[in-house]
């Protein structure tokens, strides 16, 4: 039997900074795509984005693959709560590992943002002028504002994530990147409705913040009041999973 080589932390953070920055710079990257003027997709449709946001996370995995690629602090937070030995391959769950991993997620989100808003910055200005609101593309907000039915949906789409990617892959790169690719466009298409499906707190709080900082010529509210569902709801929903991971198989 081949033995796992240890991973160092440098690696592991490299590894998931690079690969949310991918994933959210595809994912935040099609929805501009979508809503802002002047773009060749302006006016298609959720179906569009939906497998946007997929195709964005079958990148991310493969950039990723060093670190298992959890791109997402609701996956940290499952495996610590299925009480797993390890992270991924060489990478054994200690305390240091976990906040590496979910800094590195957060960093990796702020920096897909940035580079969203660069590719896009004429349209973003355009927005501007043209009185479009540009929160939508950084991150989620719900189409009937109701936080504590908000919370549930977010809890439910990433239980669905998570326990997916536990009980049949450890993690996003041993679960494959197509196969994640596809759960997380049948969680748009099936339960993206309600909140836009963040189901990821690095993939809407880091945006959101980039959103907050960037000069966005007339940029209406960042939308704090709602900030904390697509946080706190992945969260809840990826311990839960890790849980029923852990209790069910």
């Amino acid at each position: 039997m081949n033995e796992v080589t240890e991973v160092a932390l440098s690696t592991v953070f490299m590894s998931e900074a690079f690969g949310t920055a991918i994933l959210v710079l595809l994912g935040c990257g099609v929805v501009a795509n979508v809503v802002l003027p002047r773009t060749k997709g302006n006016g298609a449709d959720w179906l569009l984005i939906s497998f946007g946001w997929g195709l964005a996370v079958f990148s991310g995995v493969y950039v990723a693959h060093a670190s298992g690629a959890h791109l997402n602090p609701a996956v940290t937070i499952g495996m610590l709560a299925r009480h797993n030995a390890e992270y991924a391959p060489g990478v054994t769950i200690t305390p240091a590992s976990t906040v590496v991993y979910l800094v590195a997620q957060f960093v990796g989100g702020f920096v897909g943002a940035l580079v969203c808003w660069l590719a896009y910055k004429k349209h973003f200005d355009a927005a501007g002028e043209e009185g479009v609101a540009t929160i939508g593309v950084f991150s989620t907000g719900p189409e009937i504002r109701s936080y504590g039915w908000n919370f549930v949906t977010e809890v439910v789409a990433t239980f669905v994530l998570v326990y997916v990617i536990l009980v049949f892959g450890e993690t996003p790169s041993e679960l494959g990147p197509l196969a994640v690719a596809m759960l997380v466009v049948a969680i748009g298409a099936c339960l993206g409705g309600p909140t836009g499906y963040a189901i990821n707190p690095a993939r809407d709080l880091s945006p959101r913040i980039a959103h907050a900082l960037l000069p966005i010529p007339n940029k209406v509210s960042s939308d704090w009041s709602y900030s904390w569902v697509p946080v706190l709801g992945p969260l809840v929903g990826g311990a839960l999973a890790g849980a029923a991971a852990l209790v069910i198989g």
